[in-house]
């Protein structure tokens, strides 16, 4: 009976946490010695895992979609999320989206993100955008055990489809200055709230 319960709570704790596997993805080698790092990136992952072949920073991917694949800020299962630099990440990151859980939750598959060359699977991503458009995320890191504090900027959704094959058009300006209008409108309602947010 004890085996039982251990086994009940571990398999709790990954559907919370994740799965997290060391450096073991095949495809990822030639990234990770052009690198100089030694471990695996997120780009050759989610290359791998997506069949996006897109190569180059995280950062890149966006801009390098346009035109090759569809590009759009709803997450579907199979598309790459493009998260741009923010804090000290100069790089982005990028990683593919495995499950929706409802209108702001899905889980994410990638690497080198709560620990280094790691790969995480089933991981949860909550959208945090005050217009509930997939504009900033949060997502889950491990060492804490929860989700991140940081809100991340999404570039969009990358999808493994020829362009204006269902990818709804993303307007950045516009996007931009709604998300803009929301966090004065937030500080206006809840300057409270809003320092805590980060919003302020």
């Amino acid at each position: 009976m004890l085996i039982g319960l251990l086994a009940a709570a571990g398999a709790q704790a990954q559907a919370r946490s994740s799965s997290i596997d060391t450096d073991s993805a095949e495809g990822g080698s030639d990234e990770r010695r052009a690198s100089g790092g030694g471990y695996l990136q997120c780009v050759p992952y989610a290359r791998q895992i997506s069949g996006i072949q897109i190569r180059g920073d995280a950062h890149t991917w966006w801009g390098q979609a346009a035109g090759r694949y569809a590009r759009g800020s709803k997450p579907r299962v199979g598309a790459v999320m493009a998260l741009e630099p923010h804090g000290n990440s100069r790089l982005g990151h990028v990683a593919a989206v495995s499950r929706i859980v409802d209108a702001r939750t899905i889980l994410i598959s990638h690497a080198n993100w709560s620990n280094r060359g790691q790969i995480e699977r089933n991981v949860t991503a909550i959208d945090v955008s005050p217009a509930n458009d997939w504009s900033e995320v949060r997502v889950w890191y491990a060492p804490i055990r929860n989700l991140g504090g940081s809100h991340w900027p999404v570039a969009g959704f990358i999808y493994n489809e020829k362009p204006g094959k269902g990818g709804d058009k993303v307007n950045r300006p516009a996007l931009a200055k709604a998300q803009k209008q929301a966090r004065a409108k937030d500080r206006k309602k809840d300057p409270i709230g809003a320092i805590i947010a980060g919003n302020y």
